[in-house]
């Protein structure tokens, strides 16, 4: 038992202090040392710490802490995603303004982080909701409007009737407004937008160059950027015997499978196409009415479920289209699965070549025409595999690449079409109709039309001493604000009231950390640090986020700001937290949930729940399984009430001790006071050799065998703690092995002096390989085994590989696969060796005696299987 036990509350703060005096983790640029960029996703300050951002946070300071004892010049950042939806709701809701619900949650949190010993340096610390941050993002938008990235155009958005506002898709519960329940409408209004797909191709071709990207994100990338290849073509409005419209309209399609146009037996329409409207015949015209409305009443994500049926979702017009290849009219329908964003907003339908089609066709009675042979046997539906062309006149019997070759080169050569590449990707609209985001740097005159704000005039602050009246955004409601002048003829003008998507703030975050005081949005500061070498956040970002930021990166690489392509070379997606759901079913058919903690369970052998009751009165509640912690399923654990009871150390070394990052951490008490009672382990073992008195220099050509195989087990072990962090980034593996050479230290005979010359240098190390993880014990230890100067300063231990050459090794012995004794032998000793050394074992001899050995199995240096008969 340590004479002075193990106490993190007052060992912590204390290394803190230590960390702060020292100014320790500072970063500089120093063009003679090598960069470590170290990134993680910076955090919504909601005020409340959870346990996913205990771990995210946690496998970004073990990384960082990693590469400065390395040498290498660290940069590790952290900031404040401070716009957003939240910080309004809140304002609603306690009756505050969003700015000081925010800044005094950023305070909270900051605190938090702090306790929690992140080696960031504060310095560098940004806010993207306040003018110094925002300003820069102005400016550029600027910039794109003149350089014809920036546009406005009319997109739809939700649309609540009775507060008067727009919807985000989060706020639209069961197709009605969160606050007025009213029934939300689909509306058209003008809105904001980068072309992104400007840099479509530049974006899906980089990502082959982002070897330290999980593949994963980079295969959801690809989709969504969703490159084809095809041609497009018009076909022209017609009647039912293919005689065509007088004003000569038509619609223009996009396909990757022109082959496939012999099978087209109807098209299909967006229900917003510019066309609808005045196409239907007056047969028609009612009920393309009222589909149109119902469409425009529906989500995005609903048009695009495929659970409804198919007759439901479209309608026909009344009207045709001349298919050119067949020369023969086809019937035009309206269908939501269709939209006005992908492509054209029309589709050529083959139900005979896809299933969607076909489904379809086969709801609203339309022919079907294969023009693929399908393998000889198919009793499918649509056929979407290899084959030659059937029923396809000159196409027939080419194989698919030829026969499109060949219905591309004959829409050229008609002048009825041409070759075409689309993306699926979609210009980034970056406008919102909210208050608590970046004001869009536009100013409106009526004789001028959107005007950018100058330069000199930047930023165009956002106001924040307002109440809010309702919902309705402060700035849209106050008339002195959008007052203004215009810029260029100096008549009234008025301001943009939208507000930025706050993915704009978050797409070059990163970049502002390299030099946050600069007079510009960057400076050579950003040259230096750029790109981010190891960048950390969750999988969910790969879409979104992740996209705008590699786009963001090019837009300021062509600014002349950056030199690099791509904003980080390395990603890091790190698992959820999950815990254990607990509820009740309430009489009007609701669910409950229940925090573990207000729950009494009762366990099977394997730790699993089978029975559980809610302590306040002693009824039964259901298990509702392992989900991820939040705030919906109320099975969150507070880190803070964790690091009050165990210390900042416990909760960071659980947090990556029991998976690897990329993997899903599942909570466990039992595995919080695992980590405890090793750190007490720890701070006992050392103390206790410690209060044994000074120890001797280690002569390491004076050790004897057992002493050499304890230090040859403390360099294997650093070797493998390199390898797990550096590369494998398993830092749960990492930690296994220094507890199991902690174990191994335990019942280690250190009574001769160079015994204790072997234990000092293994907790030396020891202290060193864990102090990413658990810094603060680790610098207490470390300067109470005379570490030289403080931890933070220390370098990463290097292995001697001169104490890693085995003398010895141990050679398990099976008889027919059972263990039946153990050997010592030289390295590399040979089967027969082996062998002649086994049967010589007592143990061994009994089970072979009177019996044929009849197979030798040998693994070199770890097995000898005898198998007898």
């Amino acid at each position: 038992m340590a004479k002075t036990p193990y106490n993190p509350g007052e060992i912590e703060p204390k290394v803190q202090e230590q960390w702060e005096r020292d100014d320790a983790f500072r970063a500089l640029e120093d063009a003679d040392k090598e960069k470590f960029y170290c990134l993680s996703m910076l955090p919504y300050p909601s005020g409340a710490l959870h346990m996913g951002h205990v771990r995210n946070y946690t496998i970004g300071d073990v990384i960082s802490r990693y590469h400065r004892m390395r040498g290498r010049n660290v940069l590790q950042p952290m900031g404040w995603d401070a716009f957003g939806l939240p910080a309004e709701n809140a304002a609603i809701k306690n009756n505050t303004a969003p700015a000081e619900w925010t800044y005094a949650n950023i305070e909270n949190m900051r605190e938090k982080f702090k306790r929690l010993g992140f080696a960031y340096d504060w310095s560098r610390e940004v806010t993207t909701c306040k003018p110094d941050y925002y300003r820069w993002e102005q400016q550029m938008f600027t910039r794109l409007m003149r350089k014809g990235l920036a546009y406005r155009k009319d997109s739809e958005v939700n649309w609540d009737p009775v507060d008067q506002t727009v919807l985000a898709n989060e706020q639209v519960v069961d197709g009605k407004g969160w606050r007025s329940g009213a029934v939300v409408e689909r509306k058209s209004i003008p809105q904001w937008f980068l072309k992104i797909t400007d840099y479509a191709e530049e974006l899906l071709q980089g990502l082959d160059d982002l070897e330290g990207w999980p593949d994963a994100v980079k295969t959801m990338q690809r989709n969504w950027i969703g490159r084809s290849e095809g041609a497009e073509f018009e076909m022209k409005l017609c009647d039912s015997s293919g005689a065509l419209d007088e004003q000569e309209r038509g619609v223009r399609v996009f396909t990757t499978r022109p082959d496939t146009s012999f099978g087209m037996t109807y098209a299909v329409l967006a229900p917003e196409h510019p066309l609808v409207a005045e196409i239907a015949s007056p047969g028609q015209a009612s009920a393309v009415a009222e589909f149109v409305r119902q469409a425009a009443a529906a989500s995005e994500t609903d048009r695009l479920a495929i659970e409804s049926g198919l007759e439901k979702r479209g309608v026909f017009t009344g009207v045709y289209l001349f298919n050119p290849f067949t020369r023969k009219p086809v019937p035009l329908y309206l269908a939501d699965y269709v939209l006005m964003g992908y492509g054209t907003g029309a589709i050529m339908a083959v139900p005979g070549q896809d299933q969607r089609d076909w489904d379809f066709a086969v709801s609203h009675g339309l022919p079907i025409v294969r023009t693929v042979a399908p393998p000889e046997g198919w009793e499918g539906d649509a056929y979407t595999g290899d084959g030659p062309a059937i029923n396809s006149e000159w196409l027939d019997g080419l194989e698919v690449e030829a026969a499109k070759e060949k219905a591309m080169a004959w829409l050229e050569a008609e002048g009825l079409g041409e070759r075409k590449v689309n993306y699926r990707l979609r210009d980034w609209g970056v406008s919102r109709q909210r208050y608590w985001g970046c004001p869009i740097p536009v100013i409106y005159c009526n004789d001028c039309g959107a005007v950018p704000v100058p330069e000199e005039q930047l930023p165009v602050i956002l106001p924040e001493n307002v109440r809010f009246m309702g919902v309705q955004s402060p700035i849209k409601a106050d008339p002195e604000w959008r007052k203004t002048t215009c810029p260029q003829c100096g008549g009234d003008a008025e301001r943009e009231t939208d507000t930025f998507d706050t993915f704009m703030e978050s797409s070059w975050y990163y970049a502002r950390y390299c030099c946050p005081d600069a007079d510009d949005q960057l400076d050579e500061r950003a040259r230096y640090w750029l790109p981010v070498d190891q960048y950390i956040g969750g999988i969910e970002h790969a879409i979104l986020h992740l996209m705008y930021f590699r786009f963001y990166h090019k837009l300021m690489r062509d600014a002349g700001m950056v030199d690099s392509d791509e904003p980080a070379t390395r990603l890091l997606c790190q698992g959820m937290v999950v815990a254990d759901t607990y509820y009740r079913t309430e009489e009007n058919g609701g669910t409950h949930w229940i925090n573990s903690g207000e729950v009494d369970i009762e366990k099977d052998s394997r730790g699993r729940p089978v029975a559980a009751t809610l302590r306040s009165d002693g009824l039964p509640v259901d298990f509702g399984g392992v989900e991820k912690m939040s705030k919906s399923k109320n099975n969150g654990v507070d880190p803070e009430g964790l690091m009050d009871r165990y210390g900042a150390d416990t909760v960071r070394l659980f947090s990556v001790s029991d998976s690897p990052p990329h993997q899903s951490l599942e909570w466990s008490e039992s595995g919080v006071e695992g980590a405890s009672r090793f750190l007490k382990r720890v701070w006992s073992q050392v103390t206790n050799h410690l209060d044994s008195g000074a120890c001797p220099a280690l002569k390491p050509d004076s050790l004897d065998r057992e002493q050499s195989e304890m230090r040859r087990r403390v360099h294997d072990t650093i070797v493998k703690v390199s390898d797990d962090i550096s590369r494998r980034y398993t830092f749960n593996t990492a930690i296994a092995a220094v507890m199991e050479l902690s174990n191994h230290l335990a019942k280690f005979d250190a009574g001769k002096d160079q015994g204790r010359a072997v234990v000092q240098e293994a907790w030396m190390n020891i202290v060193r390989l864990l102090a990413p993880i658990t810094p603060h014990i680790c610098t207490e230890l470390w300067a109470k085994l005379g570490g030289e100067g403080p931890l933070h300063l220390a370098t990463w231990p290097v292995a001697d590989e001169s104490a890693r050459v085995r003398t010895q090794i141990t050679l398990v012995v099976q008889i027919n696969g059972k263990l039946r004794a153990r050997i010592e032998l030289e390295p590399g000793a040979t089967q027969e060796q082996a062998l002649e050394q086994a049967l010589a074992t007592d143990n061994v001899k009994q089970h072979v005696d009177g019996k044929t050995v009849r197979k030798v199995i040998h693994v070199p240096d770890r097995l000898l299987n005898i198998v007898v008969g």
